[in-house]
């Protein structure tokens, strides 16, 4: 008895040791505090790649508040192409018009959806067992359907069916991104970006120089005539119209090319990032701990400025992070 009573003490001083040590940014020198705060009156409960769901469930779009209303068994899905698309967890989708209260389109796809976007007459959505479908708006016919491989556990971050040049390109949950023709009817290409078992669907997708920059939490793809990879653990990627900025969970800020080569890094020592936005010629971080590191574009120097931040979602834009129902401007 006294042996298994020893034993339990010393796993529980370990576990306490354990958690008690654990290290996290702690910056030497900071400059002045952030003081660009607005209110944005109401708390995020959830957010997508495109927008952010409030709890008056209204949206927050990438520029501003969106008056539209989404009902309450549904989720956000995106804001694209001048729509509003939520669903519920059974499949039932709506698309509502952002300039057009009264224009509002519905689907009874059976299926939960993953991520969905809209181009002029075509609905395209991943559903979340990895299944492709591309829809006509109008007749709500079914134009085609492809499957790729299954997807144990994902990111929560999920990047949206991209419209380029007559093709819809899919950011699968399983590493890949896909490309259909609704015109053709026919899938023109699959490319791997990453092959973990999990945690393993396309978190970032972009068209930066006619490359197609792809990235889950452990690879970045850059397509074009070849394919290039480069391997990060990363939590977020900003682009600012010439490099991307690569956060990792080492810490890192990584500059990067569109092909991928690495122009420059900062490293800090336990940094856990929320986000990044790469905008003019600086770059603008904000980590876990209540800080906001401010660098130029070429990471040749930084600051680090104390933030008051409490948990919750963070949707980043252009004009900065917002955190519950409140704006940390850059501007």
């Amino acid at each position: 008895m006294k042996n298994i009573l020893l034993t339990t003490l010393l796993l529980s001083l370990a576990l306490f040791t354990g958690c008690s040590s654990k290290k996290v940014f702690d910056p030497e020198n900071t400059g002045d505090s952030w003081n660009k705060y607005e209110s944005i009156g109401d708390d995020i409960i959830d957010i997508t790649s495109t927008g952010a769901l409030l709890d008056n469930r209204k949206v927050l779009g990438r520029e501003t508040k969106i008056d539209v209303e989404i009902a309450e068994d549904y989720r956000l899905i995106a804001n694209t192409d001048g729509w509003i698309i939520s669903a519920t967890i059974d499949g039932k989708v709506k698309l509502q018009s952002i300039e057009d209260k009264n224009k509002a389109e519905a689907f009874e796809l059976k299926k939960t959806i993953a991520s969905a976007s809209v181009e002029n007459d075509i609905l395209a959505v991943l559903f979340a067992d990895n299944e492709m479908g591309l829809y006509s708006i109008a007749s709500k016919e079914l134009l085609m359907k492809e499957k790729v491989g299954e997807s144990l556990a994902i990111d929560s971050r999920i990047a949206s069916p991209y419209f380029v040049g007559g093709v819809v390109i899919f950011p699968t949950l399983d590493g890949k991104i896909v490309i259909l023709n609704p015109t053709t009817k026919k899938r023109l290409r699959t490319t791997i970006v990453s092959s973990e078992d999990n945690f393993n669907n396309i978190l970032y997708f972009n068209v930066i120089e006619e490359k197609v920059i792809a990235a889950t939490a452990h690879k970045i793809l850059s397509l074009d005539k070849k394919e290039s990879r480069a391997k990060y653990e990363i939590r977020n990627i900003a682009f600012n119209g010439k490099n991307l900025f690569v956060a990792t969970k080492q810490g890192e800020i990584v500059s990067l090319t569109a092909n991928l080569e690495l122009k420059a890094k900062l490293k800090f020592p336990f940094a856990h990032f929320l986000g990044v936005i790469a905008k003019d010629d600086k770059v603008y971080i904000l980590e876990k701990e209540g800080y906001m590191i401010v660098a130029p574009a070429d990471l040749s120097s930084y600051s680090v400025h104390s933030v008051s931040l409490d948990e919750g979602f963070v949707f980043v834009t252009d004009k900065g992070f917002f955190v519950n129902d409140e704006l940390i401007s850059i501007e």
